[in-house]
């Protein structure tokens, strides 16, 4: 069992569900193990952005998954040899779980479990705007040792399309959290004919 090559997956109900769902895509063409778990409003983001086939796909693309009330699965205790944690979308309910220890589901535990153990948790916070509480959960969380990666897209790579942003995105967030995301990943490679000082 690798552990660098498994990865836990928590999708919570901020809009974005088609970050989680390229995550998956991306993490099987590398061979990654992924295991998800679903929040409930998370279910009703999937249905309502990504429609009635996309909660089939993201089961069969994924290693497993635990219902969030499972606080006994496999991936709720710091024996189970995992590399990462990655909550995509990750909403503002589930970052403070996360940042106040409340232990909310299976997530909010994972994700615990992932900081306690010292592993990579990356949190792509979707919100806008954002008032002090959030601010202060995201400070509490990257003390913690989580990072925060807001999905922005990026503008830079000269990417046309929606899908090939979303892929840029969840490439980012694989390279975050300590995996190669192969060619996937678009870097910056500078301006040409810039001037140095």
């Amino acid at each position: 069992m690798n552990r660098s090559r498994r990865l836990i997956l928590g999708i919570s109900g901020a809009s974005g569900a088609v970050i989680a769902l390229e995550l998956l895509r991306l993490a099987r063409s590398l061979g990654i193990e992924t295991f998800v778990t679903v929040t409930k409003g998370a279910e009703l983001t999937i249905q309502h952005e990504l429609g009635d086939e996309a909660r089939g796909e993201i089961r069969g693309l994924a290693t497993g998954e635990y219902a969030m009330a499972e606080l006994g699965a496999p991936i709720a205790s710091g024996s189970y040899p995992m590399g990462a944690m990655i909550v995509a979308p990750c909403s503002m309910r589930s970052l403070a779980a996360i940042a106040y220890g409340t232990g909310e589901g299976l997530l909010a535990r994972a994700a615990d479990v992932t900081l306690k153990e010292r592993r990579r948790l990356v949190l792509l916070a979707r919100e806008a705007p954002l008032h002090e509480g959030h601010l202060e959960a995201m400070l509490k969380v990257t003390r913690m040792g989580a990072i925060v990666l807001p999905p922005v897209p990026p503008f830079y790579a000269g990417l046309s399309s929606l899908e090939d942003m979303t892929r840029q995105i969840a490439a980012r967030a694989l390279a975050t959290a300590g995996f190669d995301p192969g060619d996937s990943l678009r870097p910056w490679q500078g301006l040409t004919g810039s001037a140095t000082d």
